[in-house]
């Protein structure tokens, strides 16, 4: 026999259909916005801990001088190359890490190509040459360049800046590589003007 109430009809009735949904939308715990909120900051996790990783070996290897990329990269060889090798290491080590990386992370956010390699050595050498511009300060300095040729036959010269620190120690700290068309006075002067400007040096603290 069917079930029924005098104030909200048959279990099948429109009027009960109408309480159960109105009883799950005031259940906010499992609301479809909830729900997606849910998700979002588990994905946002995710990917903060998988960025850490990458970041962290990006970090260890330009301190230690090293190489990133690999002759061969693909899943069947046997030494992938420095970054992936390092972040393999890294991941088998730390369980938090593992279960968001590789086959736990969507095919489009690995964190491990060779652009977002790129993307993050670039990022922490524009955080270098900032502290070593904050370092320098309004103090005086002087500059070190020396010229040579990179495997493609193309000039470039390696600028080194010069200063005592706060605390009166003499520093030296490598600051750029800059490609130059050829090793004139008026070039070197040019290409060393262009970067004063980059970062924000000023010619009147340069000493010889």
């Amino acid at each position: 026999m069917e079930r029924f109430n005098e104030h909200i009809g048959a279990v099948n009735s429109c009027h009960n259909d109408a309480r159960i949904q109105f009883e799950s939308f005031q259940d906010q715990r499992h609301s479809v916005s909830n729900v997606l909120r849910s998700c979002g900051r588990e994905i946002d996790i995710a990917y903060r801990t998988r960025l850490t990783a990458a970041l962290d070996v990006t970090r260890f290897l330009l301190k230690q001088g090293l190489a990133f990329r690999g002759n061969d990269e693909s899943t069947s060889s046997s030494n992938r190359g420095n970054f992936l090798e390092l972040f393999e290491w890294y991941s088998q080590r730390n369980t938090e890490i593992f279960e968001v990386v590789n086959q736990n992370a969507p095919a489009n956010n690995q964190l491990t190509s060779p652009m977002i390699q790129k993307d993050l050595a670039h990022a922490c050498a524009s955080e270098i040459t900032s502290v070593i511009i904050n370092d320098i300060g309004d103090n005086y300095f002087s500059l070190i360049v020396d010229e040579s040729r990179d495997s493609s036959v193309k000039e470039q010269m390696g600028v080194v800046l010069r200063y005592v620190n706060k605390e009166g120690r003499v520093i030296e700290r490598f600051l750029a590589i800059v490609h130059v068309s050829d090793t004139t006075s008026l070039c070197l002067k040019d290409a060393i003007d262009s970067l004063f400007a980059q970062h924000g040096l000023s010619l009147s603290k340069l000493r010889v």
